[in-house]
């Protein structure tokens, strides 16, 4: 038998304070600090404790082995660097000067000409007619000359007597004037046709190379066909244009004003290998004002004939030279908090920082102004490895242990994209 449901009345109640309350969050509040010291604590003992460990095993790392290089003295140049194009000084259309068949051409493509080669022959027997004729009028017109003369003595004779007017006289004395302007006028159609003739023979106006041919052999060809025959460039000697900037012309005009001879030298367009030596000729009258450079002009013998019109070269150009200076190789040169400053090699086999002042350099070697003599030794390779008071191993190139013995650095070197002539 079902029990009958209890009224709510007599359901129990629960007091409030039975009620479970949230647990408090202190626990994770005192979990976050202790997180906290603990890191603390690895901070500050890996500070205290772990850097005198770090200290010592640096202090126990094997020396680094090095080839220290020697600072040296001796002389060092200011150069300028540029690139340049090769020109030809003379460059020259061969035309015809007259017109008729090309009959002949007597040169090859490419071949080597000199002054006064033959290169061409026109057919000369127009040219030939009309010198025969010219000569002809002219040995006619002087017959008459000649009789006019004749006529004009006999009449003065006469007139001398009065045995004929004065008006006949003067009639033939012009008349003897007129053929003189006559033969006069013969005379140069015959140097005409004369030079005409000899234009059939076409000439190399100067030495060089031929190019190749325009025209062939059987054409009719004149004086305004504008491609002309072939082209005759001259290679010896060549020059080559390049451009500076304007702040060096002042001390480029003082050198050549002084009559000195700025020695010019041509590299390959990767500025590795040179071509060929040569010296500055001369520079533009006038600045280029969308630039700010002015235009050179170097000549070169080119007796290899290495140089070549329109070729890009590298051009490196000896302004001036410091003669007796203290040198070092540029790739010993280091910068940083200290300035500019290399690494000195000491007696004891370790390193030391030594700042120094630098000069112009001409690629591999740059002239050092103050901080180091001659006969000190530098580290150039691995220096960015090394710090003050570092141990080395000093060690020549074949790896004996030996080191090298004191001796001036060389001067001059073949690297062409270097800031050459300028303060570092």
């Amino acid at each position: 038998m079902n029990q009958p449901i209890k009224s709510l009345k007599e359901a129990p109640l629960v007091e409030p304070s039975q009620i479970p309350k949230p647990r408090p969050r202190r626990r994770l509040v005192l979990t976050f600090i202790l997180v906290l010291l603990i890191v603390a604590g690895v901070v500050w003992w890996t500070r205290h404790e772990g850097a005198p460990q770090q200290a010592g095993a640096g202090r126990n790392a094997a020396p680094m082995s090095i080839v220290p290089a020697t600072v040296g003295k001796g002389d060092i140049g200011i150069n300028l660097n540029a690139l340049g194009t090769v020109t030809s000084l003379a460059t020259v259309t061969i035309r015809t000067q007259i017109s008729g068949y090309l009959m002949k051409i007597d040169f090859t493509e490419g071949q080597e000409v000199k002054k006064g080669d033959l290169l061409a022959e026109i057919d000369p027997r127009p040219y030939e007619a009309t010198l025969a004729q010219m000569k002809g009028q002219l040995t006619r017109d002087e017959a008459l000359l000649k009789g006019a003369q004749v006529d004009l003595a006999r009449y003065q004779g006469l007139a001398a007597q009065n045995a004929v007017p004065h008006q006949t006289l003067d009639t033939q004395i012009a008349l003897v004037a007129q053929d003189q302007g006559t033969v006069e006028a013969d005379r140069g159609m015959v140097r005409s046709a004369e030079v005409n003739l000899q234009y059939c023979l076409i000439l190399s106006p100067l030495d060089g190379r031929v190019g190749l041919r325009q025209v062939d052999q059987g054409n009719y060809v004149t004086p305004g066909d504008t491609s002309g025959l072939t082209v005759i460039t001259q290679l010896q000697p060549i020059s080559v244009l390049f451009t500076v900037p304007e702040d060096n012309l002042q001390a480029i005009s003082k050198r050549l004003q002084e009559g000195a001879v700025l020695p010019t030298t041509a590299y390959d367009r990767g500025g590795a290998n040179k071509i060929a030596d040569g010296s500055l000729q001369t520079f533009d009258s006038q600045i280029d004002p969308t630039t700010g450079t002015i235009k050179l002009r170097a000549q070169f013998p080119n007796e290899s004939k290495a140089l070549y019109p329109n070729q890009f070269v590298n051009v490196r150009l000896l302004l001036d030279t410091h003669k007796g200076v203290t040198t070092m190789p540029t790739a010993g040169v280091q910068r940083g908090v200290p300035g500019t400053f290399v690494y000195l090699v000491n007696a004891d086999s370790t390193v030391s920082v030594r700042p120094v002042k630098l000069g112009v350099t001409d690629g591999d070697n740059v002239e050092v102004s103050s901080g180091l003599a001659p006969g000190d030794r530098i580290v150039v390779d691995g220096a960015d490895k090394l710090r003050d008071g570092a141990k080395i191993n000093i060690r020549t190139e074949a790896g004996t242990g030996t080191p090298p013995p004191p001796g001036p650095v060389k001067s001059g070197g073949k690297k062409q994209r270097s800031d050459s002539g300028q303060k570092q």
